[in-house]
């Protein structure tokens, strides 16, 4: 495919704690290592920064550009440099650079965020300095004058003190016209730490208060950064709605609701071309819209992986993080009743102890039609996702999910909670949607294991009525989810931020 040229490519920073193929631990990973890869497809200047973890260098080639520089942490001098890696983007005018700032005191640990007793207590001091190295970073690629940062792209509270300090310095450091965005993936996790910390941000005690930093006492990091970041976007429309309520704001629904204009949703997409079960290196047997004969192997062979029997009986997946939020607890509840049906269940995850225990004994329960995978394996996602015939997501809330995704790519029908994202992605079976033809999963509403269990029970009904279940199938598949809306999203979000900017500018504020 050739490059796409636009008017004027913008130079672009996106700075996140962690993206793929690098470092991840979840779905901000997936989305900040796709989404600078589709920008720079558009024809813009993409520059991605994230912490010099453990491992990080391992099979890449990094190179120094940066002296060392020293940045002061509660008082004491804390050394950091950047260091480079150009990536060749097919269709891409310009390859995409990764840059990691290496500071191996704070990032080369075991974990990205914690380790086994934890997150590591130091966590602001480490995003502390890994926020004002973003900031060297942006003045390091805008030295010439052809290649000013127009936009500096900001993912969840690991970054968002980039706004603050920027909002704190002088104009001729912003570099003239960089406008900041500041997506949050879940707003639950906010960066809050003891207010006695506050003095290590290095920034002026006015900046601690009700108005800023300061949280009931604590110094929040997010919600700094939504209220001096130019703009705010979230990862699906519904969840941008959620969050300005007090069910679903974690505490910073007033902030928000205060620049309810400046708050976005943008539902993510998928890498289309590591999930695409026509060329998947991960399964046994490939299969497209027009024949779905490789999904029935894969199906025999996720039932041989997890010990269950061959049976050609309806097949569900849970796969993900087995915590309340993501509903599991619900599902649990309805395991007994699922069991006395002719029907298979596949689980992969890993999470609270005590739901990884209740699914191994469901598993030793149910033997023949309980499958269960304790862990995380890619592999074995991906195999899931392609074997199964329904994949289960009970969320309690969902900012955007990815699963449900991956499962309209595969033909894997979702059964998921009318919520967030979900709501967004997942167009419900009705008799109305059915006719016409645009149905692709099940919703349900209350987070409650009835509800769940009357969906459950609807799905496997239409199941075995396989012309409608094909249709299904049929209108999922043919759904697009890749990054291509998504990519166009965000940069008419760029493009507006930088007008408003410039007519400011023009009008003398």
């Amino acid at each position: 495919m050739p490059a796409i040229s636009p008017a004027k490519p913008l130079n672009i920073v996106m700075a996140a704690s962690e993206a793929v193929p690098y470092a991840k631990t979840g779905g901000l990973a997936d989305v900040a290592g796709a989404l600078p890869v589709e920008l720079a497809k558009l024809g813009h200047r993409v520059t991605l920064v994230l912490p010099g973890y453990q491992g990080l260098w391992l099979g890449h080639q990094f190179r120094q550009i940066s002296k060392r520089f020293s940045i002061s942490i509660g008082g004491k001098p804390v050394e950091a440099s950047l260091e480079e890696e150009r990536v060749s983007v097919a269709g891409a005018c310009y390859p995409l650079r990764v840059l990691a700032v290496r500071c191996d005191s704070f990032f080369d640990r075991p974990g990205l965020y914690q380790d086994r007793n934890g997150d590591y207590p130091d966590n602001l001091d480490r995003f502390v300095l890994f926020s004002r190295a973003i900031i060297e970073a942006v003045d390091i690629l805008g030295a010439r004058p052809d290649e000013v940062v127009d936009i500096l792209h900001l993912h969840d509270w690991q970054t968002a003190l980039c706004s603050v300090y920027l909002n704190a310095m002088a104009q001729a450091r912003r570099r003239g016209h960089l406008k900041t965005l500041l997506t949050i993936h879940n707003i639950g996790y906010q960066g809050i730490f003891p207010g006695a910390q506050f003095s290590r941000t290095g920034l002026d005690p006015s900046v601690f208060t009700p108005n800023a930093l300061e949280f009931y006492g604590s110094v929040n990091c997010l919600k700094g950064g939504i209220i001096f970041s130019d703009g705010v976007s979230t990862v699906s429309e519904t969840y941008a709605k959620e969050i300005m309520t007090a069910e679903f704001g974690c505490g910073l629904e007033g902030v928000l609701a205060s620049r309810p204009d400046a708050v976005q949703g943008i539902t993510n997409g998928i890498d289309s071309i590591v999930w695409n079960p026509e060329t998947d290196p991960n399964l046994p047997a490939h299969y497209g819209v027009g024949d779905l004969s490789g999904k029935r192997v894969c199906k025999q062979a996720v039932q041989r992986e997890l010990g269950l029997p061959n049976r050609d009986v309806p097949l569900l997946a849970v796969i993900g993080r087995l915590t309340p939020q993501k509903g599991f607890d619900l599902f649990l509840e309805v395991i007994s009743e699922l069991a006395a049906l002719d029907i298979q269940i596949a689980v992969l995850g890993t999470g609270d102890q005590q739901l990884e225990q209740e699914f191994l004994l469901a598993k030793s329960r149910y033997p023949n039609q309980v499958g269960v995978a304790i862990g995380f394996s890619e592999g074995l996602a991906h195999r899931i996702e392609a074997g199964a015939d329904m994949l289960v997501m009970p969320s309690r809330y969902e900012p955007c999910g990815l699963s449900q995704l991956y499962s309209l790519r595969y033909g894997t029908v979702p059964i998921v909670r009318r919520t967030g994202g979900l709501a967004d992605t997942v167009v419900p079976f009705k008799p109305i949607t059915a006719q016409a033809g645009v149905a692709t999963g099940f919703h349900f509403i209350d987070p409650s294991h009835e509800a769940l269990l009357t969906t459950l029970l609807l799905a496997i009904q239409v199941y075995r009525e396989r012309e409608q279940w094909g249709r299904l199938i049929q209108t999922g598949m043919n759904t697009d989810v890749s990054w291509a809306r998504a990519t166009k999203q965000y940069v008419r979000l760029y493009e507006m931020l930088l007008k408003e900017n410039k007519e400011r500018r023009t009008s003398g504020y």
